[in-house]
């Protein structure tokens, strides 16, 4: 299987020296979804920021990020601004994990989802409208048509949620990396997105780096998965052996610690 993306001993160094990613290796496979679990501050949102060319200023990086999914590989990490304009929200888009911050107030759910089509994909009002008005009826927005004029704070998080995923897949990117999306949502909504994710990758080919802090999201969903504490890889495999057999005692007792640690079953049957 051919991996999309393909990191090689990742270190980031913030301002000041002061090193927040130790160093990260992991893979995507295409059209596969794989998960990053740990706990706050152990490098899972930074990692991403780091694909994505966001982190603050003045940050330092080494080590490559090999990513496959375009014309030819590039190394992520050696991007400048204007190749990144190119590959952000084209071929890798970000699913943050509090989309109220994610929306802009102040523009409609039309103009969110529409703007970023007409500059990558070149198309017409109309055409760009008209895909809008697709991509909200396939995240299960109701009366997709006049959604496209209302605002953020007219929906409820779990839509809103729905409407930020509709904006990263609008240029159809090969690679969607979601921070934490279901946090704050309740267990239903939760379970409604887990499988909103699973179906686009079935029938889109599409690639998914999927953080979170929740074992249970990481057994619903996820095939491989990497554990991060402290800016390192402490345990990485498939994603049922790494829950059921797990190796490094960190891993062991994030295990241990969830409720139910035994049961794996619902979570998987209601994302599935």
């Amino acid at each position: 299987m051919s991996q999309i993306l393909s990191i090689e001993n990742l270190a980031v160094t913030l301002q000041g020296d002061q090193r927040v990613i130790e160093d990260i290796s992991l893979e995507v496979p295409e059209g596969e979804i794989v998960g990053i679990a740990g706990e706050s501050g152990s490098g899972k949102s930074l990692t991403a920021a780091a694909l994505l060319g966001l982190l603050p200023d003045r940050s330092q990086t080494s080590g490559h990020a090999w990513w496959r999914g375009g014309a030819e590989p590039r190394d992520l990490l050696t991007l400048d601004q204007r190749s990144w304009n190119r590959v952000r929200g084209r071929e890798i888009a970000m699913v943050f994990q509090d989309a109220t911050a994610a929306l802009h107030p102040m523009l409609t759910v039309g103009t969110q989802i529409t703007e970023h089509m007409r500059v990558h994909l070149q198309l017409s009002r109309r055409d760009a409208r008209r895909r809008a008005v697709e991509l909200l009826d396939r995240v299960r927005i109701p009366d997709p048509e006049a959604s496209l004029r209302s605002y953020p704070h007219q929906f409820s998080g779990g839509m809103r949620q729905r409407v930020a995923i509709a904006a990263a897949l609008a240029c159809q990117p090969r690679l969607l990396i979601a921070d934490e999306p279901t946090t704050a949502l309740d267990v239903t909504v939760q379970a409604g997105i887990l499988r909103l994710l699973e179906e686009l990758r079935a029938e889109t080919g599409l690639s998914v780096l999927f953080i979170t802090h929740d074992l249970a999201v990481l057994a619903a969903l996820t095939t491989q998965a990497y554990v991060f504490r402290e800016g390192r890889v402490i345990e990485s495999g498939a994603t049922e052996e790494l829950l059921f057999h797990p190796r490094h005692e960190y891993t062991k007792t994030l295990v241990a610690a969830r409720p139910q640690a035994d049961d794996w079953d619902e979570p998987e049957q209601v994302a599935r």
